[in-house]
């Protein structure tokens, strides 16, 4: 069924890529916002990248397993791109002179502050990774690719896969258990616990 499927796709034909969506549209959004933790650029990823999977159809194998590793290949692309052009972004902003206030909106976000500590803690853990590494996580361990799926939709060799999750996962633990220490109450004196205070800064 995926080998018609695979034929069909590179013919160009639209109720094959229709069908594609269908099936892997929720996949692609998952595996952008684990790259990208942000809701409205992961439905961006997902638009271009059906419509880079459209212009790349030529490529696809006509023999093979699955099209989702293919497809998630193509959504990585799309996640490397949409970031530097949101640094070039960025950066001309930054040399705009500064607009007028922006109006307090606090009472809005106060409703969604534990759902935004959560994620900020999700980010501050991915930040620890490189790119590579975070793309390997997200396949093999968000996606449930196996290694060889993942090197396939990288185009890496299996060994760099491997060598990447194993990375990854010892800089997500220290990541953890450096997080698990700076919260965790500190005992006082007379037996009573505090709540952790902030790091000190060193001096200046």
């Amino acid at each position: 069924m995926e080998t018609q499927l695979r034929a069909r796709i590179r013919d160009g034909d639209h109720d094959a890529f229709a069908e594609l969506f269908d099936r892997y549209a929720r996949s692609v959004y998952n595996h952008a916002f684990r790259l990208t933790g942000d809701w409205s650029t992961a439905q961006d990823v997902v638009s271009l990248t059906f419509l880079e999977a459209w212009r790349l159809r030529g490529r696809v194998d006509a023999e093979g397993g699955s099209v989702r590793p293919w497809l998630l290949g193509v959504a990585t692309n799309v996640v490397r791109n949409t970031r530097r052009a949101a640094g070039r972004h960025a950066a001309a902003m930054a040399r705009m002179p500064p607009g007028s206030p922006v109006s307090d909106f606090a009472d809005e976000v106060a409703s969604r502050v534990d759902d935004a500590e959560l994620l900020d803690a999700v980010r501050l853990a991915l930040e620890t990774l490189r790119r590579g590494e975070r793309e390997v996580l997200a396949l093999c361990v968000w996606s449930g690719f196996d290694y060889a799926a993942a090197a396939e939709a990288l185009g890496i060799p299996l060994g760099t896969v491997r060598s990447r999750l194993s990375r990854a996962r010892k800089k997500l633990e220290t990541a953890a258990r450096s997080r698990e220490l700076h919260c965790r109450p500190r005992q006082t004196r007379d037996g009573r616990t505090n709540a952790a205070q902030p790091i000190q800064e060193g001096n200046r």
